[in-house]
This record gives structure tokens, sequence and C-alpha cells, in this order.
């Protein structure tokens, strides 16, 4: 059975992590990433500085707190799928899920322009999204080779990984710019999933006959 006194321990040290981030995102959006400091993020969430280094290695992980869950969501939606369905297919109807059912852990845009707002206006933040996008390339096409039983280092899985998430990131920043013009969050999402839906048939397309895609 559990220890109630571990499940105590883990829920109060995922209460101290959810407190320091909360905090750390308000000074970032009232302030800017870069005019915020560890100091003060720590004496704003009354704990100690090494607190904040124990659950946030680095500064960016703190305003990037949920790219865990997004992978995690990412890689569960290809281990779980229907095998009938190929890998792209599952990530594509990920994308619509996320929509036709919002998850308030993923908000995709009404919320979120200040969050990309504030992340374009710092090159710290810009560095890190690339270097979280270009890992999770990486992370997405080992997984995609397990799922194959392919062998490592597959390059019809490293471009399947890259497409998707070039998708992705597309999908999502237009949107973004769309929702912000305009504040229609219908809009936003149609636009979200047309995009999605035109790059995941070129990477059905450029993969067609291998083991991430659908047969040619």
């Amino acid at each position: 059975m559990p220890d109630p006194a571990v499940e105590r321990r883990t829920r109060k040290r995922q209460m101290t992590r959810q407190a320091i981030s909360d905090v750390a995102t308000r000074l970032f959006f009232e302030r800017g990433f870069d005019r915020v400091t560890i100091d003060e993020i720590a004496q704003a969430a009354d704990v100690g500085r090494m607190t904040v280094f124990n659950h946030f290695p680095r500064k960016e992980d703190l305003f990037f707190d949920r790219e865990d869950a997004i992978r995690d969501a990412a890689l569960a939606a290809l281990r779980m799928r229907d095998r009938a369905r190929s890998p792209v297919e599952a990530l594509r109807a990920l994308a619509h899920r996320l929509i036709d059912t919002p998850d308030p852990t993923f908000p995709l845009f009404d919320g979120t322009c200040r969050f990309v707002q504030t992340a374009l206006a710092s090159e710290a933040l810009k560095a890190r999204a690339r270097q979280m996008r270009d890992d999770f390339v990486q992370l997405l096409a080992v997984a995609l080779v397990e799922d194959a039983a392919a062998p490592e280092n597959d390059p019809d899985a490293q471009l399947a990984a890259g497409l998707i998430a070039a998708t992705w990131t597309v999908a999502f920043m237009e949107a973004h710019k769309r929702f912000a013009e305009t504040e229609d969050l219908d809009a936003a999402n149609r636009l979200f999933l047309a995009l999605i839906d035109k790059g995941m048939a070129g990477v059905e397309a450029a993969l067609a006959g291998t083991a991430y895609a659908g047969a040619a």
C-alpha cells in the first residue's frame, strides 16, 4: 500500500513547485523574463534560492514549466494509439483532441498571448525554445524507432520527427498570430487544425510506405 508519509511529502513538493512557478510566471509577465532574477522569485515565493533550483535547474525552466507534460502527451498518443492508425495520424489526432476537448493544462491560444509575447521578447527564451524543439525531435525519433522496431538512428524516423515538430510549431505560431489579431478563438482553432492537417498530410506523403505513415 502507498506510504502516507511519502504521499504527503510528494504533495507538498508538488504544491511548492507550483507556487514557485505561479510566482515566476506573474513576475515574468509583469516585467519581462530578462528583468527578473532568481533571488526575486525566491523572495516573492517565500522560499530559499536553492529551493527554486531544486525544482527548476535553470531559470528558463521556470517559464517553460509545462514542457514535460506536453512532451508526455505526445509520446502517450504514440504509445496508446490504435495499432491500425499510423504514428503520424495518431499525432494529428492529438491536435484535434486538444481543440475538441480543451485541457486546462494545455491552453493553446486563449490566454497564451502574454506567454508567447514574453517568450519572443527574450533571446534567452527563444534560444531555449529552439533547444527544446531539437531535444523533442530526437526524443520523438527514438520513440518512433522503438515503436516500429526499426534500426537505431533510422533516417526515416529522424525525417518524420523533424517534419512533425515543424508542422506543430508553424501551426501553433500562425494560429497564435491569428488570435492576437482578431481575438477570435474559433478562427485560431480552425487555422491551427487546417495547418496541422496539411502538414501531417505532407508527412504522410513523404513517409508513405514506411513504418511511420500509412501505406503508399
